[in-house]
């Protein structure tokens, strides 16, 4: 058992995704401003709290469906590979690139390692 990899992890982290949903939802200057900077069109500003929200609900499954949580994982790095992309395309070396480099190190790192209650069931 991995602090990293266990469902206490997940938990925290979905909680995050969803705070991070509502705040994209409102939206929150900064967000607005973050999508601004990366040139994220406004017809596809709507989807993000959609995404952060299902994000959310895959995360919170790690203790139940272990599958579905490393399936939501590995969406999240897609998710943040793409991020990191656009701020790089941006230009835009903000706290934003650092923190979208830091989500896709972590995401991509639970993806491979998986929620410990898949481990457990081996």
């Amino acid at each position: 058992m991995s602090g990293l990899t266990s469902t206490r992890t997940y938990t925290a982290l979905a909680a995050v995704q969803a705070a991070d949903a509502v705040a994209c939802a409102i939206p929150l200057a900064v967000i607005t401003k973050s999508f601004d900077d990366v040139g994220l069109p406004q017809k596809y500003r709507p989807i993000v709290p959609v995404v952060k929200a299902a994000s959310a609900i895959g995360l919170l499954s790690a203790g139940r469906f272990p599958a579905l949580a490393r399936l939501t994982t590995f969406m999240l790095t897609i998710y943040f590979i793409l991020a990191v992309g656009s701020h790089l395309r941006a230009k835009d070396y903000s706290p934003g690139l650092v923190a979208a480099s830091s989500f896709l190190a972590l995401f991509s790192t639970l993806t491979v390692k998986g929620p410990d209650s898949a481990r457990a069931g081996a």
